[in-house]
């Protein structure tokens, strides 16, 4: 059914997590969207197989992942019951808690409640005895860090989890948090944070600088600013689009026709690259070796060997640095951010 293993590797290239001893593949499949119960099971359990086939080893999931919440876990733990528990030892998996979950006060944000009962049910939705990465999925502002981290040093220490990330936090709550757990001895190695051509938040709250300071990990989602980064709108927007079937992440009201302006200039240097602009803004956060892996979603398993593709040329050119930073930032940010990449 899959590849001999000294094929699935070929290609893939893997990356040190920080400087810790865990290694992520270039690409990782996320499981955020077109994994619940209102999409085809057998389309799931293609993409999975396409991924682990062709070198991604990393699936990465979150407690309230569907919809409904809970589903994308639950679904992929039959994908792994019936297809790839056989390889759990050439995986990757790794799950989040943090957002709102169930009703009441005791099923959101970052409470050792929370955290540790979020872990036990995402553990038995997927029908496994530990993840390898269990991350807080968001800042806390009014649960003390120290019980936070407590509760992700506990999921480690308990064996229900190999290493501990954080999500969504910025510089200096990640550098508080970090010394927290290192005085807990708990192996803290990756951040997860949305970083693309478009968003450029991580450079702006500290959070890429003190990721690479501190000798952690990076991944990033959102990679193709859910599908702007893409050729899918340059002719309009496609009725099977996600813009038109969900709406909840990428409306119409932001394809503006400054935006598609941007898109088509990228567009443009991306084929004299040689890539199509997925594969170009997929190499582009992975250009510094800052960020060990970028998340991709898919809703087929086309999209996935699609994507593989942009690890063939992560390497820029100063001028082309510059030309992204000045098409999409703007010439004002362009030249407030002292027209040099960051």
């Amino acid at each position: 059914m899959y590849q001999a293993a000294e094929n699935r590797y070929d290609t893939m290239p893997y990356n040190r997590c920080g400087e810790s001893g865990l290694k992520l593949p270039a690409v990782s499949l996320g499981l955020w969207h077109n994994f619940g119960d209102t999409a085809p099971f057998d389309n799931m359990r293609q993409m999975c197989r396409t991924a682990f086939d062709h070198g991604i080893t990393h699936f990465d999931l979150a407690n309230n992942y569907g919809p409904a919440p809970g589903s994308a876990e639950r679904n992929f733990g039959r994908i792994l019951k019936e297809d790839l528990m056989p390889y759990r030892d050439e995986l990757i998996i790794s799950t989040k808690a943090g957002y709102d979950m169930w009703p009441g006060p005791y099923g959101d944000f970052g409470s050792r409640k929370y955290l540790l009962a979020s872990l036990d049910q995402s553990l038995e939705r997927m029908g496994l005895p530990y993840v390898d990465i269990f991350y807080h999925h968001r800042m806390d502002p009014q649960t003390p860090l120290e019980e936070t981290m407590g509760a992700l040093d506990q999921a480690v220490k308990s064996g229900k989890a190999l290493y501990a990330g954080l999500s969504n936090y910025d510089g200096p709550t990640l550098e508080r948090a970090a010394a927290i757990l290192k005085e807990l001895k708990c192996p803290f190695v990756i951040n997860q944070n949305s970083y693309n051509i478009f968003n450029r938040t991580v450079e702006k709250n500290g959070l890429k600088e003190t990721s690479r300071r501190l000798g952690k990990g990076m991944i990033c989602f959102s990679p193709l600013a859910q599908g702007m980064l893409t050729d899918r709108y340059l002719k309009g927007i496609p009725a099977d689009s996600r813009v038109r079937t969900d709406g909840r992440f990428l409306t119409e009201s932001a394809l503006t026709e400054e935006r598609l302006g941007q898109i088509r200039e990228l567009n443009e240097l991306a084929a004299g690259r040689g890539q199509t602009l997925a594969e170009m803004a997929l190499a582009w956060i992975l250009r510094d070796g800052a960020v060990a892996s970028v998340l991709i979603g898919a809703s087929k398993p086309e999209q996935i060997l699609q994507n593989i593709g942009a690890v063939r040329n992560t390497d820029f050119t100063e001028e082309e640095l510059r030309m992204i930073d000045r098409i999409a930032l703007g010439t004002d940010q362009f030249m407030n951010a002292g027209g040099k990449n960051q």
